[in-house]
């Protein structure tokens, strides 16, 4: 996704559901296992083709996963160089070291929703700590005053909710944001049709994007 939006723009309110909608049901695959991604960020997630599925969705690298079946899991930062996950689309209790769980997932799965829309960070900051400290402290200025795109209001809310300081705030798990994403009024519609227009129309270009994330390039 890093590339996709590097290379074409924030995407429509429409297509960013589309996309947000697969990565909850891997969300919500790993969630019923009680895996904890910990890293959820446009470089991890994958937009291909696979067979005449356009615009298909992988969810990659769960090394920094927590196995939660043991009960609670901490992960305290104190450094920037032993901070767990990326500082962009970091939730404020993972970066304060308290009790991680599926909510974290959410709150990152918010940034990048955010940023496929506007093609901006929720927050950033001359270094990473203070990118840290934004997302600990700000309220982040709603996607729809930070792009020309008309972002409905339902989708708005959601992104932000997601983005929630307090994990009791967001939504419980992936399964309830896809629900709310499925119910956002879009005024248009992006399904498998123009999945593959859209790709048949930039064909060279996705092309490139899929070949630089076989070798290993962020896409």
């Amino acid at each position: 996704m890093q590339s996709l939006v590097t290379s074409f723009g924030p995407l429509p309110p429409e297509r960013v559901v589309y996309l947000i909608a697969q990565v909850c049901e891997s969300l919500g695959e790993a969630h019923a296992v009680e895996l904890v991604h910990r890293d959820i960020k446009p470089s991890n997630i994958y937009v291909c083709r696979a067979g005449l599925d356009y615009d298909f969705v992988k969810v990659l690298d769960f090394g920094l996963a927590t196995d939660r079946r043991g009960g609670s899991a901490h992960q305290t930062v104190q450094t920037i160089e032993h901070t767990t996950g990326t500082p962009a689309y970091m939730s404020p209790e993972t970066i304060l070291g308290g009790d991680v769980d599926r909510r974290a997932d959410i709150y990152s799965l918010g940034c990048v929703a955010y940023y496929l829309l506007t093609g901006q960070l929720v927050f950033e900051g001359e270094t990473a700590m203070k990118v840290l400290v934004r997302h600990v402290q700000d309220a982040p200025v709603p996607p729809s005053q930070r792009t020309e795109v008309a972002v409905p209001k339902d989708l708005d809310a959601l992104i932000l909710a997601c983005l929630e300081k307090d994990p009791d705030k967001r939504p419980p798990d992936a399964e309830e944001v896809l629900r709310r994403a499925r119910q956002c009024r879009l005024g248009a519609v992006w399904d498998r049709q123009r999945a593959r227009e859209w790709w048949q129309t930039h064909a060279p270009d996705a092309a490139r994007l899929e070949a630089e994330r076989h070798r290993g390039i962020e896409a």
